[in-house]
């Protein structure tokens, strides 16, 4: 971006990657691609499966007989009273005691665990094997289950293992507890463990011996200039690994890597980069805006019109004083699903009751507001701060589901004064929208309202691109110490962007399956606005993780309440494609985890109000 690829350690098989990573963010440049190989290492191994299947007519008898005859029946007696021969309820009897549901005792008898299935209306086969391949990845330091074998591939790269010393601190497969190898199997999406529908992996064994294979990663030094910030990202194609990456940040905090090594990136060439960046991403801001000016002054000079304190310009308005606060508060309100606002500073004289109810107000009907703010470079170094009872204030406007709708946070390092509403409309200029005496009075102060589709949309990918990286390293935090508040944070942040595909890629690829509840009241507001739409192709994601889910979570409850929520909702405008939703197999899960009642339809489901 700011240097050309070709005068920086990037290989050339990156450098389409490269340039689609700079172009997410004008903050973003990547100083150095390289790509490595790293070792997999794959274990063959069968598991044995008990599950139950359902209770024959003549099996259900024989239990219930044994269970309610006084005094219980012999296998004879019971061929007489049913006119059978008492080869067919020996055979049958036989087979019940192999599964341990009768006893080895005449008359017959039901076991306690016998009693157990009839209830459930099941009875446990004999366990089958299956045969898996166990995973072993020291980079993300997890093990997967699958049926396919990996492929054996020629990778001519250099080996990381070469440059950084790998930790191999996973066991191996043979030492591991059978609860330890169920857990894998169900975090690897395979169906064969699913203690509640009975289906359980018993026991595990190794079938044949462990064998190395190679697989292609790809390394990249990027700065951020909104964080100044220096990041080191392992990629497997375009997929971030957040713990590999995360791994390799200490490493280099902790001077155990180092990057003129692995990717030749010198100390000076980071400096010097780092400087230049950070130029550059202010005259780049200052050229936005006057590129605004520029437009509305061009307009003006071909209508032959000289501009005033209201001249309308083509799609953009000057407006001046008194006339500025009008705007705000009409674009504000005209709001239909999300307001982006940057002030370098927030005060109570701006953010009052009449403030904060009309902030109440957009977010009751399904507008998400993000608030940015901060001039300084370091948080701690700012002269006005916002006050805390103010901050507690805007975090107080909740969505009709109980989200945080207003997302408040210190970006920094810019004194750019911007509002965006539902990428339509942008206010810029000189006025300071949070932060201003409250008094209206004249001070001179300057500002463009435009309409102009591809400057609106610049100065929107600008500001949403900050607080997009903003929850991206929130999510990090919040993984790291398994913060739920913090989680919920990145997850209204995504939703208010409209990025709720994000969110659930990240609460499945890292199995925190606890905030499918939040993720769903998300989806609930975007709904509302009509900024997500019914046949979104998330719901059937978040559907097919129900699966996983256990009856028994502490979360069941709002799990529950949300899916009911978002069914009814999606029905309201769309009821065939909430039909569509609730297949045979979701509808299963549906009465599983008693999201729905067995008296319940699909239809009546989706019409009920309650």
């Amino acid at each position: 971006m700011f240097l050309a690829s070709s005068a920086k350690p990037i290989d050339d098989n990156l450098k389409k990657l490269v340039d689609e990573i700079e172009a997410q963010s004008l903050s973003l440049s990547v100083l150095a691609a390289r790509q490595f190989r790293y070792s997999l290492r794959q274990t063959p191994v069968e598991v044995n499966i008990k599950e139950p299947r359902q209770f024959n007519v003549l099996e259900e008898f024989i239990i219930r007989a044994a269970i309610e005859f006084q005094p219980p029946p012999t296998e004879d007696e019971l061929a007489s009273v049913l006119g059978l021969d008492s080869v067919f309820i020996k055979t049958t009897t036989a087979t019940l005691r192999t599964l341990q549901t009768l006893s080895a005792t005449s008359p017959l008898t039901v076991t306690p665990e016998g009693r157990s299935f009839y209830e459930k209306g099941s009875v446990p086969q004999p366990p089958y094997p299956v045969q898996l391949n166990a995973i072993t990845d020291p980079l993300s330091d997890k093990i997967t289950f699958q049926s396919e074998s990996l492929n054996e591939t020629v990778i001519n790269l250099p080996d990381l293992a070469d440059f950084i010393t790998i930790d191999h601190t996973i066991s191996e497969i043979s030492l591991l507890s059978l609860e330890e190898i169920q857990k894998s199997i169900q975090a690897s999406g395979l169906a064969l463990h699913l203690r509640e529908e009975g289906k359980i992996v018993t026991s595990y064994k190794v079938i044949a011996s462990t064998e190395k294979f190679w697989k292609k990663i790809s390394l990249f030094i990027i700065f951020d200039a909104l964080e100044d910030k220096l990041n080191i990202q392992i990629r497997n194609g375009k997929q971030i690994l957040e713990s590999a990456s995360n791994w390799l940040e200490v490493l280099h905090a902790e001077e155990k890597i180092s990057l003129q090594a692995l990717c030749k990136l010198s100390t000076e060439t980071i400096n010097f980069e780092r400087e230049a960046i950070l130029k550059q991403k202010n005259t780049e801001i200052e050229a936005r805006l006057e590129n605004i000016r520029q437009k509305a002054l061009e307009t003006a000079t071909k209508a032959g019109k000289k501009l005033d304190n209201s001249t309308v310009v083509g799609e953009a308005t000057q407006l001046r004083d008194g006339q500025i606060s009008q705007a705000f508060s009409e674009v504000l309100n005209s709001a239909k699903n999300q307001v982006i606002i940057y002030s370098p500073w927030v005060n109570q004289a701006v953010v009052n009751e009449t403030f904060i109810t009309l902030l109440q107000k957009l977010a009751n009907r399904g507008v998400w507001i993000l608030i940015g703010h901060g001039i300084s470079r370091r948080e701690e170094d700012e002269d006005k701060p916002i006050p805390p009872e103010v901050e507690k204030k805007l975090r107080a406007i909740k969505t009709p589901d109980g989200l945080p709708s207003v997302q408040v946070f210190w970006l920094g390092d810019s004194h750019v004064k911007e509002v965006i509403v539902d990428q339509e409309i942008h206010l810029c200029g000189s006025h300071n929208w949070l932060s201003y005496r409250g008094d209206y009075l004249p001070r001179g102060e300057s500002v463009y309202k435009v309409t102009i589709l591809h400057q609106v949309q610049e100065a929107y990918e600008f500001l949403a691109n900050r607080f997009q990286n903003h929850a991206q390293k929130l999510w990090r935090n919040a993984l790291e110490n398994r913060d739920y508040k913090l989680a919920v944070e990145s997850l209204c942040m995504w939703g208010a962007l409209g990025m709720e595909d994000i969110a659930l890629k990240e609460i499945q690829q890292n199995n925190w399956l606890e905030l499918l509840p939040v993720w769903l009241n998300v989806a609930l507001q975007g709904l509302r606005s009509k900024n997500i739409q019914a046949d979104s192709a998330s719901f059937k994601t978040a559907l097919s993780l129900l699966n996983q889910v256990s009856i028994e979570e502490a979360f069941i409850e709002s799990l529950q309440q949300g899916w009911r929520k978002v069914i009814r909702a999606i029905a309201i405008n769309n009821p065939k494609t909430a039909l569509n939703l609730l297949s045979d197999e979701v509808w299963a899960q549906f009465l599983r985890l008693n999201i729905a009642q067995e008296s319940d339809s699909p239809n009546d489901f989706i019409l009920s109000r309650e």
